[in-house]
């Protein structure tokens, strides 16, 4: 008797099988018919254009229920949104307050809390980025199932079940889309996540007839911190979400979540208006900060809550007290390379450093701020190297012409040590590093005194662009003879013009009265820059003309696996001296074994080559970097492991007009390839690269880097 019993079971499992594997493919087939209609669905592809009113209301705290306690911190904003297919989105804010700030603080609005439209590839929650749930890339990262019809505006519509295959590699949305039975366009979204960040989506839609269009009308997000141990928070962490120790005499502003509640109105899907400014991506209208709590009595969709109203002065008193204000500013600054005391940002790149050549140097600089004044700065730095016992200094002012498009006209003098065959663009004079690892390393200085005038200016925010005249006189440090037209050069003057461009159109921006800000660092970036040597221009020996341009572009991906790719070209024709000449950006220190070359690497450099091994007046050099997902070995140990592929060729004419010096040519193509592991502790890694190829060398030990590598976070 248990035996047709048992045939029964099986055949019962059967069937429950094939059914669920026909459920399964339908529900395939009905996501992939919703992807497919996306174009007539999302309202970016369907219409020309269209703009609507947003109101939204951010609040850290530590309950979710409405109580008559006090909030952590409540920000409310509301704004103009355009769209066009041309421009994209632009956000035009009409009005900000942020509790207990005199100004409000903009980064605020450079964090993405969530994406505006769930059809895009990419949904972004708190710069955190999933799958779009309908979208090719979605397609492949989720499983779907469905969980019954329901009704929603009147129309019948399906409920579809979501959660990410791969949960543990690559994270992404769990929840539920509800879509419109006949168009398959998304009728409302509920999203909740359990992950590194902890979230809750609502979101709402209405529905235009006359069009057959959905568009967001409402969205509640509730968040608070998760299975991570890297904080969620604004402002560099002085206004942060989750359980955070706080310093007893020193207080951060937290709590337990972040609720973000934004509504939109007033939909126009026949604007035909020009977008101003269509370059920017927010911009801060003039009044914006100054609106009349009538305004926004006007303008808010609910009432305040007695929580919210209750908050104000208790907001008010923590940012007075503990002077948030003052603070905020100063880690601001300190993220791009400055301490803020009073009028002066001290340049944090100048008090430490070592060479080969100097030494130890220590030295103290840096610019005034827009409290001394917001049209005229003043620069200047000093130092001293211990080892070659020498006082270096520079000193600068400047004049702001138009600070919407940072026109800065500058005046500067300097006294200071350069790298033999170095080359750096202007537009890229700020990049911030409190280490450089290549520094430690170079022993071959030319030592400059300079005169340049430099005109800043950025065309519009993605194309920023820099003239500059120079006058240096130049004196060698090392053994070196410059042989040009019959005549021995040992020391020498230039005379330079130089045109400098870098655009970067994947960048957003933000402007407001205080300037413009990138809120968006996307890729690719590409940096061009052209120099003029004139002969015979305020005392300049050398005519010649130098050529130079790069490209870098990223790839990331959700399983926070990278890709990076430079390549960078070069070219002089003329009187170059081998001050003018180019390197490849070597790093290896000129010593006999493995372990006595041991030092740190470089970010782009060449780890196997020697220093002053090659010189040329033509190069291309191209580099990849691979680096996979984190290892998670613990809550503070997730390090990086990094495939990397260097390679350079180029060559040089009349090397013979160079005496007292010996280098070789790139014409057949150098290659190194290697690894790095980083961040193992404290921010330390190790490299291992080896060198192949054309200038293989006979000594196997000589073609090996080893070396530590560092990597900070702030």
């Amino acid at each position: 008797m248990a035996k047709p019993a048992s045939a029964l079971y099986f055949l019962f499992f059967l069937l429950t099988g094939i059914v669920n594997a026909q459920v399964s493919k339908d529900v395939d087939s009905l996501v992939l018919k919703a992807i497919a209609n996306s174009s007539q669905n999302n309202p970016t592809s369907k219409t020309k254009g269209f703009s609507y009113t947003t109101y939204e209301k951010t609040i850290i705290t530590d309950s979710l229920q409405d109580k008559a306690d006090t909030l952590g911190f409540f920000a409310e904003k509301l704004s103009r949104v355009h769209y066009d297919k041309k421009t994209g989105y632009k956000e035009d804010v009409q009005g900000i307050n942020m509790a207990g700030f005199k100004k409000p603080r903009y980064e605020i609005l450079a964090v993405t809390i969530q994406s505006r439209s769930f059809y895009d590839d990419d949904f972004v929650i708190f710069n955190n980025r999933y799958a779009g749930p309908l979208s090719q890339r979605g397609y492949k990262n989720y499983d779907y199932s469905f969980k019954g019809d329901t009704t929603i505006l009147g129309r019948r519509g399906f409920m579809i079940g979501l959660k990410p295959k791969r949960p543990k590699t690559i994270p992404g949305l769990t929840g539920t889309l509800f879509l419109d039975a006949e168009s398959l366009a998304i009728q409302k979204v509920n999203i909740d996540i359990d992950d590194e960040l902890v979230v809750k989506i609502e979101r709402e839609y209405l529905y235009n007839k006359d069009l057959d269009l959905y568009f967001p009308e409402s969205n509640k997000l509730y968040l608070k911190k998760g299975k991570t141990s890297r904080r969620l928070s604004l402002f560099r962490g002085k206004i942060s979400v989750g359980t955070i120790e706080t310093n007893p005499v020193k207080k951060t502003i937290e709590g337990q979540y972040l609720v973000s509640t934004l509504y939109n109105s007033d939909f126009d899907f026949t604007t035909s208006e020009v977008i101003e400014h269509p370059a920017l991506s927010i911009e801060i209208m003039p009044e914006a900060e100054n609106r009349t709590p009538q305004f926004w009595d006007e303008h808010r969709p609910e009432a305040l809550s007695e929580r919210d109203v209750n908050s104000f002065d208790y907001l008010g008193d923590i940012v007075q007290t503990e002077n948030i204000e003052r603070r905020l500013a100063v880690i601001s600054n300190f993220g791009i390379g400055y301490y803020t005391v009073n009028f002066f940002d001290f340049d944090l790149t100048y008090p430490v450093k070592f060479n080969n050549y100097e030494g130890l140097r220590l030295g103290l600089g840096g610019v005034t701020n827009e409290r001394f004044s917001e049209r005229f700065r003043i620069e200047g730095y000093t130092a001293y190297g211990f080892k070659d016992a020498k006082l270096k200094y520079g000193l600068g002012a400047g004049i702001n012409l138009n600070k919407s498009h940072g026109a800065w006209l500058s005046l500067n003098y300097g006294d200071d040590l350069q790298e033999v065959g170095s080359y750096s663009y202007l537009t890229d004079r700020r990049v911030y590093s409190l280490f450089e690892p290549r520094l430690v390393n170079i022993t071959q200085f030319f030592d400059y005194k300079t005169w340049r005038i430099n005109q800043e200016y950025q065309v519009i925010p993605q194309v920023l662009s820099e003239l500059q005249l120079a006058s240096s006189q130049i004196q060698q440090t090392m053994p070196y003879r410059f042989e040009n037209d019959g005549q021995i050069y040992d020391d020498y003057s230039t005379t330079e013009v130089t045109l400098g461009v870098r655009w970067a159109p994947s960048n957003k921006y933000m402007r407001s009265e205080r300037g413009t800000v990138e809120i968006y660092d996307g890729f690719p970036k590409v940096t061009a820059q052209l120099t003029q040597g004139l002969k015979n221009v305020l005392g300049s020996d050398f005519n010649y003309t130098k050529l130079g341009a790069k490209f870098y572009y990223q790839v990331e991906r959700l399983n926070k696996s990278t890709t990076q790719f430079l390549v960078e070209g070069k070219l002089a024709f003329g009187d170059l001296p081998l001050s003018h000449l180019y390197h490849t950006y070597p790093n290896a220190p000129t010593k006999e074994t493995v372990m006595q070359r041991f030092s740190v690497a470089g970010v782009n450099s060449f780890e196997t080559m020697y220093f002053g091994e090659f010189f040329s007046d033509r190069v291309l050099m191209g580099e990849i970097k691979h680096r996979l997902r984190p290892f998670n070995l613990g809550r503070r140990l997730k390090p990086e492991m990094v495939f990397i592929t260097r390679y350079a060729i180029g060559d040089i004419k009349n090397p013979e007009k160079h005496l007292d010096v010996d280098f070789g040519s790139l014409k057949h193509g150098y290659t190194e390839s290697g690894f790095e592991i980083n961040k193992i502790l404290f921010g330390f890694g190790t490299s291992l690269t080896y060198r192949y190829g054309a200038y293989h060398l006979p000594k196997f030990e000589d073609n090996i880097a080893f070396k530590f590598t560092f990597n900070l976070e702030l």
